[in-house]
């Protein structure tokens, strides 16, 4: 068996209230290797989110350690990139291309044309060319989360964190996702750490 991709071990999250001090996660280890893709399910509340803020470098563990290609993991990076539930995530006044080449530049990985052309390369494979050219505003919320997929794609990313992406969709917007989803997996065969409460989905 190879090494890990990511090494989750022994890793407890506690956060603050106003109230009290809330345990999200109390030591919790896997591993995940490249090319998996690999589901965290459970019901609501029960830390997943938190779990992937930890590994996306937002939170620090109370106790255990997150590590990425043998290293601890210990601020956000370009090597992990998250696509949230929201369809908020788009710079409203910038283009769907413009959306994600802003990724690509202000992450230091591609400039100009070159940053352009992997915009273009991966808007495409979400199915999204023909709307390259448009503001988010008058994209649906498939097709916004359609343009957060191919920006955290864009970024070729070690590891995609998804975080319920497609919980705020419609019934049938979401199983053609979940659909799109596993077909550009196919594809480039991507890691992919993904959150759901739902059973069918994972």
């Amino acid at each position: 068996m190879s090494e890990p991709l990511l090494d989750v071990r022994n890793v407890t999250l506690r956060y603050k209230t106003r109230e009290r001090l809330v345990t999200a996660t109390h030591q919790v280890s896997f591993q995940v290797h490249a090319g998996d893709r690999f589901i965290l399910l459970g019901p609501s509340g029960c830390g997943k989110s938190t779990l992937l803020k930890a590994v996306g470098g937002y939170l620090k563990p109370a106790a255990g350690q997150i590590r990425l290609h043998g290293s601890p993991i210990a601020a956000p990076g370009p090597d992990r990139m998250m696509v949230f539930q929201e369809f908020d995530q788009l710079l409203p006044w910038k283009t769907v291309r413009e959306n994600v080449v802003f990724a690509l530049e202000a992450s230091g990985r591609l400039k100009g044309r070159a940053a352009d052309e992997k915009a273009r390369h991966y808007i495409d494979k979400v199915g999204l060319t023909r709307f390259a050219d448009s503001h988010p505003h008058t994209l649906s919320g498939g097709m916004k989360q359609r343009v957060a997929i191919a920006r955290g794609m864009a970024m070729e990313p070690d590891i995609l964190l998804m975080d319920e992406p497609f919980a705020a969709l419609d019934a049938l917007t979401r199983q053609q996702m979940q659909d799109e989803l596993l077909r550009l997996w196919e594809d480039t065969r991507f890691t992919v750490l993904f959150v759901t409460h739902s059973i069918s989905e994972a």
